[in-house]
């Protein structure tokens, strides 16, 4: 098999019933557009029970029902911030520290030095994060991964990957490789995937082969490289 073979999101998401929390970054076919997407998923109440509200140019997750919240450290959270000319896009509140990190003048990867993964035993779920930066019609962006070194979530492995966006070509990182108890955590390089179709085909090739059962938000926004202006689709389950 080639390395460079790009696997379509309906072919991987088909084949896992949990990738748990998952993000996509690339550029679009036709070269148009900086494709950014976050979808969540959840297997008990607690994290089933969210959903994604856009505040502008940013998305924050609610609980549906807040009456239901049993721990809300985890699950709420904003996963999507921009800050000058970066659109910071994660699976936790590291957001706010990637966000903090570029105020004080420090790069992506140097910003996440201060988290590791999530404190939730046995699963230890790694944070996921990806960071656009457009400049004068074009971005580049970056991706990367805090997970346990070990079963014992004893030291944290930190990995960054810096992209150079081609076309109709994107990235996947999720938290888990499948389904488990405890859940095997993401491991190897983002995939590579196509990046095809509008907005809209983008959007419903997610979220139709997301899990029904375990599926709770969808998120993806389109820039246009040429004019800055956004395109984004919203999906919650609980509505």
């Amino acid at each position: 098999m080639s390395v460079y073979k790009c696997l379509s999101l309906s072919e991987i998401l088909a084949a896992n019933t949990y990738p748990g929390r998952g993000i996509v970054v690339g550029m679009s076919a036709d070269k148009k557009y900086a494709v950014s997407a976050y979808f969540i998923m959840g297997r008990s109440e607690n994290s089933r029970n969210r959903v994604f509200i856009e505040e502008g140019e940013e998305v924050i997750i609610h609980p549906f029902d807040a009456s239901k919240v049993e721990d809300p450290s985890l699950i709420i959270y904003s996963p999507i911030r921009k800050y000058e000319n970066n659109l910071i896009v994660t699976n936790g509140d590291q957001t706010d520290t990637v966000y903090d990190g570029l105020v004080a003048g420090k790069s992506f990867s140097d910003a996440l030095t201060a988290r590791c993964f999530e404190p939730d035993a046995p699963n230890f779920t790694p944070r996921i994060s990806a960071m656009l930066t457009f400049a004068d019609s074009a971005f580049t962006y970056q991706m990367s991964i805090l997970k346990s070194a070990d079963a014992e979530g004893s030291a944290c492995n930190r990995y960054t990957f810096a992209y150079a966006p081609i076309a109709g070509v994107g990235h996947f990182l999720h938290t888990y490789n499948c389904d488990g108890n405890p859940i095997p955590t993401f491991t190897g390089e983002p995939e590579r995937v196509t990046i095809s179709g509008d907005i809209d085909a983008f959007t419903k090739e997610i979220w139709e082969n997301l899990n029904e059962k375990n599926k709770i938000s969808l998120y993806v926004r389109f820039t246009d490289l040429a004019t800055g202006k956004t395109e984004n689709r919203m999906i919650n389950k609980n509505t």
